[in-house]
């Protein structure tokens, strides 16, 4: 009998991440939840047991690579890697933007999925059948007002995943990329906002149907699970109510 294949996700603790992890649950992988937030992903765990499939729990910072290569270690083969660990901070123009954040976005986003991918890349291999997913942003894409750190990161989100896949193409492991427009979750905005509300709720204002971490998770699942000779190489997912980061049709 196989094993069941084995998924890790990180920044499973809320939003896209956790509803990732319940999909790729419900398709039969054994969900690895990783995120800092140890009481959330333990949560997560014991749901997604209760609804009778598998799932642990990890409680792991993506940018302390001495606890990614830590963390590896209990892989000797992986189906499936989902780097979702990431977020935006402030949304100051270039010329007034604190390089704090602009430092912080580029750790957690970009070497943050770095560690991750290259602790796992063996166990991926491995497998024989391997799959890196990438959750980029159409901020990788394009750029907009007030963007500038999280737009800089999430670019070099972007350029990991093209020069990865370009790297290891023979290997058996794809890399995908998939790149969400704008998505209304729990947490993205406020903590964008620093847990101002008000502002969190100004982004969505007159936007009928902004993207849920549901509609982008769906996403996820359907390019993981597409045959292994099939590699979904960029996704691009917006709501109809955005046609680009500068464009979005509101009713008020």
């Amino acid at each position: 009998m196989a094993a069941t294949p084995i998924a890790v996700i990180t920044g499973a603790s809320s939003g896209i991440g956790a509803a990732t992890a319940r999909q790729l649950a419900a398709s039969g992988y054994r969900v690895v939840l990783t995120a800092r937030r140890k009481d959330r992903i333990e949560a997560l765990a014991a749901e997604i047991t209760e609804a009778g499939h598998q799932a642990t729990a990890y409680a792991l910072d993506v940018t302390d690579r001495a606890a990614v290569d830590e963390f590896a270690t209990a892989f000797r083969s992986l189906a499936v890697l989902v780097n979702n660990a990431g977020g935006a901070l402030g949304a100051d123009p270039v010329a007034t933007g604190d390089p704090q954040d602009w430092r912080q976005m580029y750790e957690t986003n970009v070497i943050g999925t770095l560690n991750v991918t290259q602790a796992l890349l063996p166990a991926l291999t491995a497998s024989g059948d391997g799959t890196v997913v990438i959750l980029s942003s159409t901020a990788g894409l394009s750029t907009y007002e007030g963007g500038g750190g999280y737009v800089a990161a999430k670019h070099g989100e972007h350029v990991l995943a093209e020069t990865l896949r370009l790297e290891i193409v023979g290997t058996p492991v794809r890399v995908i990329e998939v790149a969400p427009g704008m998505v209304r979750t729990e947490e993205f905005a406020t903590t964008r906002f620093r847990g101002d509300k008000e502002k969190a709720a100004k982004v969505y204002a007159g936007v009928e149907a902004p993207l849920t971490a549901d509609d982008v998770a769906d996403t996820i699942n359907w390019a993981v699970t597409r045959p292994s000779h099939v590699n979904i190489d960029l996704l691009v997912v917006r709501p109809r109510a955005q046609a680009s980061n500068s464009k979005v049709h509101r009713t008020n």
